[in-house]
This record gives structure tokens, sequence and C-alpha cells, in this order.
């Protein structure tokens, strides 16, 4: 004899069993990853919003040095045509030791200087070689931690690690939103004020853009 075959409604049941516990495990972890992020993006918001009432102090440090004649030489041989390009890579290594900075961007060159530009979250920097004698000015400044998490918000100087991370984190929200949704809509029958609520998520914004922002 043969088992009888399950009927179709306890199929379609399992199958809904099987993709709510789908969007759940989704909905759990994207959340988890995206979480961190979210604080942070939440919190910057809050200052950046407010950036001109909170004050920030810069710090500002002047280093000197003096390269060495064979770096010296070597500059002088890698001078390019135009007036801009890297440095070599072996002055670019001495510059890294010397001083707080990245020296991997591109350097405006001169007939007088070499000029660094070495910008970062939360701050400046330059970096600027004296052609003929091989003196070697740099200079960091400082804003603080508010401006350097407000930079991260931004994706202002911060690399390209940074900004990979901060797509993987932008689709871990999409996931988190758009599994929150369907899970929403699936519980929506027993909790009436789902749609009302999610509606004004989308009406008070719009009707803010629309009447006061001009």
């Amino acid at each position: 004899m043969h088992a009888p075959s399950p009927s179709r409604p306890a199929t379609t049941k399992s199958r809904k069993s099987f993709w709510l516990k789908q969007l759940h495990m989704w909905h759990w972890m994207s959340s988890a990853v995206s979480l961190i992020g979210l604080l942070l993006f939440a919190i910057t918001g809050f200052t950046l919003n407010h950036a001109a009432d909170i004050e920030a102090s810069p710090v500002t440090s002047e280093t000197m040095a003096q390269l060495p004649a064979p770096l010296l030489r070597r500059l002088a041989a890698a001078a390019p045509a135009g007036d801009k390009a890297p440095l070599p890579r072996a002055v670019a290594d001495w510059v890294e030791t010397q001083f707080p900075v990245r020296a991997s961007g591109e350097a405006e060159w001169s007939a007088d200087e070499v000029y660094l530009a070495a910008p970062r979250p939360g701050g400046d920097a330059w970096v600027a070689i004296d052609r003929a004698s091989g003196a070697v000015t740099g200079e960091v400044t400082s804003r603080g931690w508010i401006s350097y998490l407000n930079d991260l918000h931004k994706g202002r100087n911060s690399g390209s690690a940074w900004s990979l991370f901060i797509d993987i984190f932008a689709f871990a929200c999409l996931v988190f939103a758009l599994t929150g949704l369907v899970l929403l809509w699936l519980h929506s029958a027993k909790r009436k004020s789902t749609w009302p609520l999610v509606g004004a998520g989308l009406a008070i914004p719009a009707a803010i853009a629309l009447i006061f922002i001009h």
C-alpha cells in the first residue's frame, strides 16, 4: 500500500512556514550586520544637522625634516612632464615614516616644490618638499572626533575600504527594510495600525519637503 499523499492545504502551509522562517532569518541577520552602522549614521545624522551649533577646536601641528640626498636625486629624476603626478615610491615611503600622512595620492609639482595634499576624515594634512634644498615641511590639522565621525558619515576622504563598507552596509539596510516590509504585510491583518503608521512614515517627510522646502 502507498502512504496517502499530503493534502494541498498542508503543502501550502508548509511553504508559507518555510518562507516565513527565511524572512525572519534574513531580517535578523541583516539587522545584526547593520546595527552598529545604523547607530553611527543615526548619531552623525544628528551631529551633521546641528553642525553649526557644535563647536570644533582644530589642533594643528607642524613638522620639518630633511629629504636625504639620494631621495632628492630620485625626486629630480622623476619630475613629470605635467604638473601632477604621484611621488616616487621610495620618496613616498620616506614621507610616510616622517609624517603622519598617506603619501599615495597625486602631488602638485611646480618649479620650486612638490606639494602633496593628504586630507583625512576629521582633518587635513599636507607635505611640501623643496626641490632645490630637500627641506620638507608637513602640517596636520585635527578637528576632533565629532568631525571625524561626520566625515565617515559622508565618506569624505575615507578611502576605498570605507567606501566598500558603506556599499555593504547599504545593501544590509535594504535587506533589513524589505524583509521588514514583507513581515509587516504578513502580520498586518492582526495589527490594524500597521499601514496607517507606514503611510505616516511616507506622508510626514513628503509634506515637510513640499510645504517647507523651497
